[in-house]
């Protein structure tokens, strides 16, 4: 049986922060980033790729009101537009593993799993929705969204707006994770859990439906993880490792650390909630849960050889 490595791929995967976004720039990240994987499947293992869809949901939620503006087409709702990005990106990030695969004569399958993640509807994250979604509109044509829609908004730290905020509640199963175990074990590359997954949660009677949030990618990453048994958790970000007092003269980077250190590290608040913060916590819940380490780096990295990024173990 192989060893089996679940990658999460971070936004700077197919988007870098120097682009606009064009298909061609998202293509040349994607072949970019599954080329580093060449180092892990040469090593023997066996690899599950997860990876966020920020900017990409983001523009297909303003596709959805540019299409309604102009041509009255009827809104989708987020979870339809997250299952759009899980397609796309999915399409993009397979061609390009197969065209490496192609490249380094390595002859693996590849196949992409739109995964739908169970919540429960009862999650405290629904009370406080915090995760921006879409366009920044003014303060007026928010107040009558909210109004016409029942969305919440909140202002921008930055200032450039308000936009409209979700829940982003824990992830509590991955449907389907036993044909994703049952792919990866037989050495099939499998994409799933894209943008922390499509959120639905399950009726009294057992029925399942959608329900309007946004899922952590590494949480749900960090599940899956632990669902097919990973002996490693890959999180792939724009940082070679973390660090604390971040962008301080006393920054220093951690190389190996406990989940004791990082859980005491990340309660002394020297993570942000929007970057390294879930991370972290992510990195926690997998090696917490029987996983043998988590890994956070820059992708090219993994091609260096030796020791590299932070590695969170369990002691």
């Amino acid at each position: 049986m192989k060893k089996i490595a679940v990658v999460a791929f971070g936004g700077n995967a197919l988007l870098r922060g120097n682009q606009i976004g064009t298909i061609d720039e998202q293509e040349q990240n994607a072949y970019d980033t599954c080329e580093k994987l060449v180092s892990l499947l040469n090593d023997g293992y066996s690899i599950v790729i997860t990876h966020g869809n920020g900017p990409q949901v983001g523009n297909i939620l303003l596709r959805n009101e540019a299409g309604f503006n102009q041509y009255k087409l009827p809104k989708m709702p987020i979870d339809i537009c997250v299952a759009d990005s899980q397609g796309g990106i999915g399409y993009m990030i397979e061609r390009q593993m197969r065209n490496v695969l192609n490249d380094y004569k390595i002859e693996r399958n590849v196949v992409t799993l739109v995964t739908q993640v169970l919540v429960d509807k009862k999650d405290e994250a629904f009370d406080n929705p915090t995760k921006p979604v879409g366009a920044f509109y003014l303060k007026e044509e928010a107040d009558l969204l909210s109004k016409t829609n029942n969305w919440q908004f909140k202002e921008d730290p930055r200032k450039r707006g308000w936009r409209r905020v979700v829940a982003s509640p824990k992830p509590m199963d991955i449907m389907n994770k036993a044909i994703v175990k049952e792919l990866v074990e037989r050495g099939h590359i499998v994409v799933a859990a894209g943008g922390g997954g499509i959120p639905i949660f399950r009726h009294e009677n057992d029925h399942l439906e959608a329900i309007e949030a946004v899922i952590d990618k590494d949480l749900a990453s960090a599940l899956l993880a632990r669902e097919v048994g990973a002996e490693e958790f890959f999180i792939f970000t724009d940082v070679p490792k973390v660090y604390i007092k971040f962008n301080t003269p006393g920054q220093k980077a951690l190389d190996v650390i406990s989940v004791k250190d990082a859980r005491k590290y990340y309660n002394d608040g020297e993570f942000a909630a929007g970057s390294m913060g879930p991370k972290i916590l992510a990195a926690i819940n997998f090696v917490e849960n029987g996983g043998n380490q988590t890994i956070i780096t820059e992708a090219s990295q993994l091609t260096k050889g030796g020791s590299f990024g932070t590695r969170i173990t369990a002691e």
